[in-house]
Parts: C-alpha cells; structure tokens; sequence
C-alpha cells in the first residue's frame, strides 16, 4: 500500500450481488473502509461475513442501504436495473456532498445480449433526471466481470472506462479504479455512459461465443502512464 494512501469510507448499494461484492472485496483489500448495503440487513450482513473470510485482518460491514450510506463519502449503486429508480428515490436525500458511482447496465434479463437504453439515454442520466444536479455522478465498471473481481491478482488486464458529470468526478471514481487494480480512462461527459452500458451486452455475447467468462476491454494507441 502507498505510503499517502488516504482510506475511504465506501458503501456499496445493491452489494450482495456479484458486482457488488466483487467490488467490496476489491476495495476492501486495498484498505478502504468498505460497507455493503441491502433493503435486506441480514443478507448483507451475510455477504460481508463470507467476503471477510476472503479477506484476513479486514473487516467489511454489512447494514441496510440508508444505514450503509450516511456515513460514507462514495456510494456505489450495483442493483438491477428494474430496481434502480425505486432504489434512487429511497436515497435521495442522503446523497449530497457525496460521490455517487452508477454501476447499473440496463440489461433485459431475457436479452441479455441485445442493447437496450432507457429513454433518458442510460441508466446513468436518468440517475442525474431523478437526483437533480447538485449530486456528483459517474458511470463505471460496467465492463467488469465477477470473475475479474474475485482474483488475487492486483492488476487485471481489463480497463475501465469512466463518465462523469464534471473532471473532478471523474478523477476520483479514476482514484477508485486504479485502487480496485484496474486501468482506468476518463471517457468524458455523463452522457457517453450510454456506450459504457452497452458494453456488458457486447461482452456477454462474445463470451458465450468464445466460450469464456473474463471478456474486457483494453484501450490501444494512447500512451499508459503506469
């Protein structure tokens, strides 16, 4: 860990699915201080308990998603899109002077692999219709399997792209990124996300053509700087 490293207190809304606690595990293991939440206390309790077992001399909080986000400066939203506007409207409210990180893909569960967006755009925009503007919002890690979460591996051969409704936004879900063991690239404005979720669909068809289940992303002819 670097020496000017600076914890975070994170919540993650939705954590007990796969996303979720792919990134709790993530996060956790690099030192931030990492609180799954759930409309159900008890199963997040349970997801923090088998995470903490991954995860010797950390301690991950399981609570209930208003409870998980009052005293932390990033959320991070991880639910299913056919709960992601009842799920805003529950915290609104609680999100202001926070980071706010939409991690929803719009995903039909019967076609998965067909790209569909809402009518605002994306997820992410209708996120911002439904907030207002005075809530900081980025869009990320869509492109990021379970598989390539729960890995021992510090850095995974996948980047991720990030939008965001102003730079310093994007800078600090790019911080976040960089923690979690990924490349990341500022992907500009909030409303480019709709690209980002589109790629889940892209890649889920890819790996079940090719047979896989670790499909990325990586950005060529950009120089990296790590």
């Amino acid at each position: 860990m670097q020496d000017n490293f600076n914890p975070l207190k994170i919540a993650i809304v939705g954590g007990t699915g796969k996303e979720g606690r792919g990134l709790a595990y993530r996060w956790a293991k690099a030192g931030h201080l990492v609180t799954i939440g759930s409309r159900d206390p008890s199963k997040a309790m349970e997801s923090a308990s088998e995470l903490n077992k991954l995860l010797p001399g950390k301690s991950i909080n399981g609570m209930a998603n208003i409870d998980a986000i009052k005293d932390c400066q990033v959320v991070v939203l991880t639910v299913p899109y056919s709960a992601h506007k009842e799920t805003l409207e529950s915290l609104n409210g609680f999100l202001l002077d926070k980071l706010l990180i939409d991690v929803t893909v719009p995903l039909n569960p019967q076609k998965k692999t067909k790209v569909q967006m809402p009518s605002a755009g994306s997820a992410a925009q209708e996120t911002c219709l439904i907030l207002g503007s005075t809530i900081q919002v980025a869009a990320a890690f869509h492109n990021i399997s379970y598989e390539n979460l729960i890995t021992d591996n510090h850095k995974v051969d996948c980047d991720v792209l990030v939008t965001g409704t102003s730079i310093e936004v994007r800078q600090a879900t790019l911080g976040l990124v960089k923690d979690a063991g990924f490349y990341g690239w500022d992907a500009g404005p909030i409303e480019n996300s709709v690209v980002l979720e589109g790629l889940p669909s892209i890649l889920i068809w890819i790996n079940r053509s090719y047979g896989s289940t670790r499909a990325g992303i990586r950005i060529t002819g950009v120089e990296r700087t790590d």
